[in-house]
């Protein structure tokens, strides 16, 4: 049954952890329109390659143009108006970064299946674990909820006690006003005493009760402040930390922050709650004007009420403004943070308070390295391209956004810019890029300096520098929420392997569906740390040896080797890691030791460690007659350029070894730890066609008449290494030679050989090969030969 059917049937509780998925960035109508063909493509495949993205994007497009065309058919308008609206949103969110599409869809993918697994889970066992995003959602939309709850409350009995004074008020004017004319026109006259004496008696208790609700408001508003505060208070100093921290996260590959929806919610209720606070004390202001006494609460409280809500609310504005995607070039999505000189990048803004009154008018400008002072030695950069945007919510799928497409920088070419004296290479040179605007609205008294800055960012002058570049802003991010800290690379304090392994784990996870096991994980530290490592989480790697030094005497640093590998992977292994077929990283030792018991032609994959570029060998075991230690053999280890040529799948299907004066056979039967190989690689060999036999152009279109060929590794081995493990032998294979050698049987074992008896899987050649050579040794050894023979 297809996913999308399999959430439909789930409780309600497990589809609002689905509806927390999807929002304006990518509407739940294109997941219930598009469900099948959304799910027939690999979109993890597709975030990675930028070229097939936009190929898919279209295709997206041409589907929502066929569903608004079934929607025609059955002239339903309102269907089409919004398939038409999602398709602009579409085209002006992703048109120039169908990757970020891709990202977000293969994501929420994702976490439908966590979704699904969570309730199918708690269905067998009673209870299970709810995929951390949807959590950290679900834990917002509560705090949201149960705030605007309580202001609604307290909302609603404020305004219901102001106007409770408000009549009050407009009874007592009345009646004092009625006492006043009255007392005119009966002055002399005794009754009319009287009538006065009851009246400003009734006055007087009308009066005292003013005071009390004209009391009562006053407090109450001000209870409605400090309810506000308290919440502004965990806004800005927990919540928005926090969603400043997953972004940091997720920039480095991480658990994706997909919360800012939620936040902006929040940021919006409270804003929405002061601008209430404020209404309220505008209409005070006019009870006031028309009526005011000694000691009057609303007098002496009304001014420091409306600075109080005044400067919450300028608090609350003065952190809205926040970088919703950071800086990134178009052509590396998952690379954020590493800028090219001269060539494009796309950062976005959003501001958080959700107003409409705040609808164009802000202006942002963005400023490079504004507030670094000390620039000796260091590079500058001019800032170029449309660099100021009016932020608008026509443009931004309804939130209050400006989006930045066609910035680039451009290096300063100043005399003694930059000499070789200078404190940071290029690569770990930090750099900041800002943000100002100013929002001034003179009827509600704000005049408000926003602004906002972006993670710190290296650039790059080439390419080539780009993975030096992003290991410093995976250390960078790792080790500090600082954004201000450009001078970070100067002293780089050591990571611990604890937080370097995640780190590390999230390369792999956040280009494939494979993170990094614990024996993996354990190689590695071995690599940094020694033998001792995975004992000891806690051990200290500087950024020296991660990224500048030459580990275990290489000519380069582990990171580049790590880099190598992830590129090798996306390029050419990523069907053979995602399956698990691969293991990657694993000592020589740990190799033998796992392989030692199994059975002849086992093998496993691993990525070469002499390889900077990033490479891959498989090593299998062999298992000598008289029962001497068995042989590993491992093969030269393949590179980008071979693969490219031959995938690893193909190679391993016909992958021969032979020596002179025998026939290439091939070694490799099981994948570790028992996995027949053709059971393992089977799906991704060539599949046969029936394709004609090719033309010749030159020759009239005739058959070209060549015999189609076929690349193949070939290894070689030396032939004194014939009589000692020329080939490797089955369990079945040793049981036969034993019968020989136990019985001297030679015809039956002879005829074992040609009928394929005991259930032997031969290459008989070989092993005949190798069973006349131990019939000789074993006859020497009995002397069954005279002695001059």
């Amino acid at each position: 049954m297809a996913q999308w059917c399999q959430l439909q049937m789930l409780d309600s509780k497990y589809l609002e952890q689905v509806d927390q998925l999807y929002d304006d960035s990518f509407p739940m109508d294109i997941r219930q329109y598009l469900s099948r063909w959304i799910e027939s493509i690999d979109w993890d495949t597709v975030a990675i390659q930028d070229s097939l993205a936009t190929v898919r994007f279209h295709d997206l497009l041409a589907q929502l143009d066929d569903q608004h065309s079934r929607f025609a058919l059955e002239n339903n308008f309102l269907l089409q108006h919004n398939i038409r609206k999602i398709k602009r949103n579409l085209q002006d969110r992703f048109q120039e970064d169908p990757v970020h599409m891709a990202m977000i869809i293969s994501r929420n993918l994702k976490e439908e299946q966590k979704i699904l697994a969570n309730a199918k889970s708690t269905e067998q066992e009673g209870e299970g674990a709810v995929s951390t995003m949807v959590v950290e959602k679900q834990k917002l939309d509560n705090k949201v909820k149960e705030m605007k709850d309580r202001l609604q409350v307290q909302d609603q009995i404020v305004d219901q006690n102001i106007k409770n004074v408000e009549d009050l008020q407009d009874e007592y004017d009345f009646k004092i006003n009625t006492l006043k004319n009255r007392g005119q026109e009966f002055d002399l006259n005794i009754c009319n005493n009287i009538y006065q004496f009851e009246a400003r008696l009734v006055i007087s208790t009308m009066c005292y009760e003013l005071k009390a609700k004209r009391q009562d408001v006053v407090t109450q508003l001000l209870d409605l402040l400090n309810v506000t505060n308290a919440l502004l208070s965990d806004l800005i100093s927990e919540e928005l930390p926090e969603w400043k921290q997953r972004q940091q996260i997720a920039c480095i590959g991480g658990p994706p922050n997909a919360c800012v929806d939620q936040l902006q919610n929040w940021f919006t209720a409270v804003a929405e709650s002061l601008q209430q606070v404020r209404q309220h004390l505008k209409k005070l202001q006019e009870l006031e004007q028309k009526f005011t006494y000694e000691s009057d609460p609303i007098t002496q409280k009304k001014a420091y009420l409306e600075a109080r809500a005044l400067e919450l609310l300028k608090n609350l504005l003065s952190k809205s403004l926040v970088v919703e995607r950071l800086p990134c070039m178009p052509t590396h999505p998952q690379r954020p943070l590493v800028l090219k000189t001269g060539v494009q990048f796309t950062v976005k803004l959003r501001f958080l308070v959700k107003l409409q009154e705040f609808n164009y008018q802000l202006k942002v400008k963005a400023l490079f390295d504004k507030d670094v002072t000390e620039k000796k030695g260091f590079r500058k950069f001019n800032i170029l391209g449309t660099n100021t945007k009016v932020m608008n919510m026509e443009e931004s799928n309804g939130s209050l956004a400006a989006e930045f497409r066609h910035l680039q920088l451009k290096e300063q070419k100043v005399a003694g810019n930059r000499t070789n004296e200078g404190p940071l290479i290029v690569t770990e040179e930090l750099h900041s890029l800002s943000f100002e605007s100013e929002l001034q609205l003179n009827q509600s008294g704000l005049d408000i300096k926003l602004e906002a800055m972006s993670l710190p960012v290296v650039v790059i002058s080439n390419v080539c520098q780009l993975p030096s570049a992003w290991a410093s802003i995976l250390w960078y991010n790792m080790l500090t929420t600082e954004p201000k800290n450009l001078k970070f690379f100067l002293s780089p304090p050591p990571a611990k392997w604890s937080q370097l392994s995640e780190v590390l784990s999230w390369q792999f996870s956040s280009v494939t569906k494979r993170g990094l096991n614990q024996e993996q994980l354990n190689m590695l530290a071995d690599k940094l740390l020694g033998t001792k490592a995975q004992r000891n989480p806690e051990g200290q790697i500087p950024w020296t040896k991660f990224c500048k030094q030459s580990a275990n005497e290489k000519a380069f640093p582990f990171w580049l080797w790590i880099e190598g590998i992830l590129d090798l992977i996306k390029r050419h292994l990523l069907p053979l890691w995602n399956d698990g077929s691969i293991m990657g990283f694993i000592s020589k030792e740990r190799e033998k030791a796992l392989l030692s018991d199994k059975c002849p032609g086992t093998f496993l994959l691993r990525f070469s460690e002499s390889s900077r570029e990033g490479a891959i060998t498989f090593t299998w075991i062999e298992h000598d007659v008289h029962g001497k230690a068995p042989v590993f053999h491992s093969v030269e280890p393949y590179t980008k350029k071979e693969l490219g040529a031959v995938s690893l799948p193909d190679i391993i299907r016909t992958y021969k070894v032979m020596a002179a004066e025998n026939i290439p056979e091939n070694p490799l039967r099981f994948l570790f730890p028992n996995i027949p190989k053709d059971k393992a690689f089977g799906k991704y060999y060539p599949k046969p066609t029936e394709t004609p036999e090719p033309m010749d152009v030159e020759n009239n279109g005739e058959k070209s008449g060549y015999m189609k060929t076929e690349l193949i590794s070939v290894s070689e081995v030396h032939p004194s290494r014939l009589h000692d493990n020329m080939m490797p032998m089955s369990p079945d294979e040793y049981r036969v030679l034993e019968q020989f050698v136990s019985h001297r049987d030679i015809d039956a074992v002879v005829s074992a050989t040609q009928t394929k008896s005991h259930n032997v899987p031969y290459s008989s050649l070989h092993f005949r090969l190798l069973f006349s050579v131990n019939l000789f040794v074993f006859c020497l050894m009995n002397s069954d030969f005279p002695d001059q023979n």
